[in-house]
């Protein structure tokens, strides 16, 4: 059962969209970040240990220079982390219904740019309230959750095309600029509060982040591309140490083969083209249409191909 998920999770973050594979890896960090807590605190007598916390604050945003200086990837990682259930059921559903509006008008290499972007405005914005203001007093404040991130992509939304209509349970059509109103103003009174006050801060950035980003594409300057080439090479210096291992254990185990069976008949040779061939021509469609486009044949020939 779990190797089928896992096939299927696969399939998913391999051909669907940005806000799909977006989604998948806050809940891959959420099972991880809380596996670790079952196995840490059930190890301890079901007492909260030091290690986890350390492993978990190392993931998270700090309002202490010194620790972002020493663990700076937690510019990043604070936006993929939660915690709490509800904290990321919410988080990704707002990331889901508003992300594939942006994703629909402005392109799906747009949507990560915001989301980082956002993320990032929101950290940002956190760090300076902690540092600027009297709030905390003075002591070390962690956070965490997409929420910044989420924030740049609900305004994002509302900016782009302030009269689409959603419907909503129990309150039916509502334009989108309401929508986005309330979530802000929500915020907005927030910052009263005092639970969560930074938070209410980091969301505001983002949701500034996410209108910014839109404004300056409406006048020709596009932020995504530099942050898109910024991402392209992280992803391609990976790939590359991965395929080159990849191709490696492929020519040894092909180097074996050849000993023992050196011609495999040209009745092989034309199937394994034809193969080919479908493959070339599905992927061609699903960067065509997407690949909900694809016919349920067509995914499962593919999804089978992919293991091959």
């Amino acid at each position: 059962m779990f190797k089928s998920i896992f096939e299927d999770v696969k399939r998913e973050f391999t051909y669907g969209n940005m806000i799909t594979r977006i989604i998948i890896v806050n809940v891959a960090f959420f099972i991880g970040i809380n596996l670790l807590w079952v196995f840490f605190r059930v190890g301890s007598g079901w007492q909260d240990t030091e290690i986890y916390k350390v492993i978990s604050q190392g993931l998270m945003m700090s309002s202490d220079w010194k620790h972002i200086l020493t663990h700076p990837w937690v510019l990043f990682t604070h936006m993929f982390l939660h915690e709490g259930f509800w904290h990321i059921l919410w988080n990704m559903l707002l990331l889901y219904w508003f992300g594939r509006i942006v994703g629909d008008f402005i392109g799906n290499q747009r949507v990560l740019p915001i989301y980082l972007l956002g993320g990032l405005a929101g950290a940002l914005a956190f760090f300076l309230v902690y540092n600027v203001t009297s709030l905390g007093g003075g002591q070390e404040v962690f956070a965490l959750g997409a929420s910044g991130a989420v924030m740049a992509m609900v305004v994002a939304a509302g900016v782009l095309s302030p009269n689409y209509i959603m419907r909503l349970l129990f309150l039916g059509s509502v334009k989108l600029k309401y929508i986005v109103g309330v979530l802000v103003f929500l915020d907005l009174i927030g910052i009263a509060n005092d639970a969560n006050t930074g938070g209410h801060f980091a969301h505001l950035g983002g949701a500034l982040m996410g209108g910014l980003f839109v404004t300056q594409l409406n006048s020709g300057n596009d932020l995504s591309i530099i942050v898109n080439r910024i991402t392209d090479a992280v992803f391609s210096f990976f790939n590359s140490i991965f395929s080159s291992r990849s191709k490696m254990h492929v020519k040894n185990r092909n180097q074996q083969k050849s000993g023992s069976k050196m011609w495999q008949g040209k009745g092989r040779h034309v199937k394994d083209q034809d193969h080919q061939e479908r493959v070339d021509q599905i992927l061609d469609k699903i960067r065509e249409s997407g690949y909900d486009s694809l016919s349920d044949e067509e995914k499962e020939f593919l999804f089978n191909a992919s293991k091959q």
